[in-house]
């Protein structure tokens, strides 16, 4: 954790981090941006840096004095429950007014205009402020988002529109009785009002930016299609000869060494899976369970697309996380067009902990997107990914924050293993469930302990907020947007790590609906592989020589392997049936066998890890499965060539899910602590 310094306020000594003291407005924004021209901040807010901070908590951020947060409500709220609120905020590390917004004792914006009444400083709802009045760039406008601050100019004057997160209104309070001066300067407005302008107002700047934030950054490392004259299809003819020449002319010209190199692409993927599974996993101290004080405030993203039925269980779910509602910020990120998803959010009820996005028409209709458009929103230090049908265990984020503690400022990003709970709808979601056993509770972890980049999963993913930030976020225009930011991540010094913890999940049951997600997968590994290998030469220095050959191995081997099967198990047959005698039969003998092997024995040890070693005889369907994988990624290049950018939307809620339950019951319906 940051050390910390210190900061009077009205007399009383405030401990905070030394990366607070600096203007929030940067905090979080990449190294290589311009600062805002916000960031030089008048002496009254400087005074007070947990007012503007970018996001609600800081860890070691204490403040014992009166919650004077409060005084507005004194001939409000009975004396009890302000006394009980102001008990569980100085539990918490937060504002007594947090505490009754996020119970719902009083909503955002009664609380206001009592604090606006006793202050005397205004309550904009900013309704009336156009674009023009605030002195930010485009490229600027996530810096407001990120800090709950617009500036903005009233008739030549400079004024600071604020939206209380925090312990921001108890430091507004003893401004106002300390400096009432300075009150003037000050506005403030909802949270949900402040959301609105930015989406109502600026909402093209942070579209363009959720869109190709990173491409705009970095080209080089996104996979979004380069600006050129002939329109689609340019880059389609352009893609089909490439696809065509990688895949005709080698085995027409070296039909020898193409297929040695293809055996020998088999046996190397086949031996990193090997490796991950067997390798040495160190063993992580067991700690205590911290006070709910020391715990950041933790954000919740969920991209949700036509997932009315999956909505309420969810939220069952995230309301089952053992985690203080407090401190959890949960951003459900809507497309425009699904009115049914937004209709279930609505019949849930008021949720204060609860943000709904909508996110903008424009660019591709991605997850990613989605993602990028709700991470300017995000408040907590640390934010995870879930998926509309996921279920996560009740003790997740407090396992994922002892991993971030024990590994350093240089674990970025934490994966939670993925287990499929309806395994026993069809053979295909059986085998479904075999292959994630093995994946995220063997291979992974080994890849993890290896230290090698990690492809991450599509959910469950933990971050620190800042780095994700750092790095642009997730590439709006690739389908697999996971395992492309996990190689990112590498690329930048950072690892990630897997942890023991699980998110159950609903595998496809019918083939269709498996091959067009499957299809979408291979197809991102494909725009993964094209991307971190237009300079391979500076992968390599990324690298190292470890973490190139790992990339090739798992990006290449997930779409080659699954391609090049039939071919290897039609040259296997004709070997067989050949009278002459080469080297070659053996190759490729071993390389299938090899494969073949890697799979049963990952298989094998992923089930006995769930204990669900009963299940094992669906392995002998393993040849049926990846003949299936084959159709999926020579599917998968077809939509590479003429829709890469396409996403094919995963049916979810057609399974009874056995584990559902045991989720909503793994602790105690929240109770109110005032």
């Amino acid at each position: 954790m940051p050390e910390a310094s210190a900061v009077c306020v009205r007399g009383r000594c405030v401990a905070q981090p030394d990366h607070v003291a600096e203007a929030g407005i940067r905090q979080g924004r990449p190294r290589a941006a311009e600062p805002a021209p916000s960031r030089q901040l008048p002496a009254f807010l400087a005074a007070t840096p947990h007012a503007f901070s970018s996001n609600d908590n800081h860890s070691h951020f204490l403040d014992h004095g009166p919650a004077d947060e409060l005084d507005c409500l004194r001939r409000t709220l009975a004396p009890e429950l302000l006394k009980a609120a102001e008990t569980r905020a100085r539990e918490l590390g937060i504002g007594a007014d947090q505490v009754l917004i996020r119970q719902g004792v009083i909503d955002e914006a009664s609380y206001l205009q009592h604090l606006s009444h006793h202050t005397g400083i205004a309550l904009d709802d900013l309704s009336f402020l156009d674009r023009q009045h605030v002195p930010l760039r485009d490229d600027q406008i996530p810096y407001a988002a990120i800090t709950g601050i617009i500036p903005m100019r009233d008739n030549g004057r400079l004024i600071w529109a604020i939206a209380p997160r925090g312990l921001t209104a108890r430091a507004i309070s003893r401004l106002a009785a300390e400096h009432p001066d300075v009150t003037p300067n000050i506005r403030m407005a909802p949270a949900a009002s402040m959301l609105q302008f930015l989406t109502r107002q600026s909402g093209a700047a942070l579209g363009r930016i959720a869109a190709l934030g990173l491409h705009d950054a970095c080209p080089m490392m996104s996979a979004a299609p380069a600006i050129r004259r002939g329109g689609p299809w340019q880059g389609r003819l352009r893609r089909g000869g490439a696809v065509a020449a990688a895949a005709a002319l080698p085995p027409i010209v070296m039909p020898d060494v193409f297929t040695s190199l293809l055996a020998l692409w088999f046996i190397g993927f086949a031996s990193l899976r090997f490796a991950g599974a067997v390798w040495h996993r160190p063993r992580l101290r067991q700690r205590p369970m911290a006070p709910d004080r020391w715990l950041p405030t933790y954000s919740i993203i969920a991209a949700l697309y036509r997932e009315a039925s999956s909505v309420a269980p969810l939220m069952q779910a995230i309301e089952a996380l053992d985690y203080p509602r407090e401190k959890l910020d949960v951003l459900l990120v809507v497309e425009p067009d699904d009115l049914a998803t937004r209709a279930a959010i609505a019949r849930l009820g008021p949720m204060p902990h609860v943000q709904l996005l909508v996110a903008p028409a424009r660019g591709p209709q991605t997850k990613p997107k989605a993602l990028n458009w709700a991470l300017p929103f995000v408040r907590g230090s640390f934010v995870a990914v879930f998926d509309a049908e996921d279920r996560p265990e009740p003790g997740q984020l407090r396992a994922a924050l002892d991993n971030f503690r024990d590994g350093g400022e240089k674990i970025a990003c934490a994966q939670a293993s993925l287990c499929i709970d309806n395994e026993t709808h069809s053979w295909l979601s059986r085998m479904f469930a075999t292959e994630y056993a093995g994946q995220f509770d063997v291979v992974l972890p080994g890849l993890s302990a290896m230290q090698l980049p990690l492809p991450l999963g599509g959910s469950s993913n933990h971050f620190r907020t800042h780095v994700l930030r750092e790095v642009g976020g997730w590439d709006a225009y690739n389908v697999t947007e996971d395992a492309d930011l996990g190689f990112r991540l590498a690329r930048r010094g950072y690892r990630s790590v897997t942890f023991s913890s699980t998110t159950f999940e609903e595998a496809p049951i019918r083939f269709g609906s498996w091959l067009r997600q499957r299809s979408r997968w291979m197809k991102g590994w494909l725009q993964t592989w094209c991307v971190h290998m237009r300079r391979p030469r500076k992968l390599w220095r990324d690298l190292g020589p470890g973490g190139f050959v790992a990339i090739n191995l798992v990006a290449g081997g997930n779409l080659l392997t699954a391609m090049a099967c039939p071919l290897l198990f039609y040259l296997l047959l004709t070997d067989a049936l050949s009278e002459k005698t080469t080297a070659w039969p053996w190759l490729h003998f071993t390389a299938i066998t090899t494969a073949c092997a890697s799979t049963i024995t990952v298989g094998l040890m992923g089930l006995s890890r769930r204990h669900r070693l009963r299940e094992a005889w669906i392995l002998v369907l393993t040849p049926l499965y990846w003949s299936c994988l084959s159709i999926a990624a020579w599917r998968a290049v077809l939509h590479y060539v003429w829709n890469p950018y396409h996403w094919e939307k995963t049916e979810h809620g057609v399974a009874k899910r056995r584990n559902a339950a045991a989720v909503s019951r793994g602790r105690p319906a929240r109770r109110s602590h005032i």
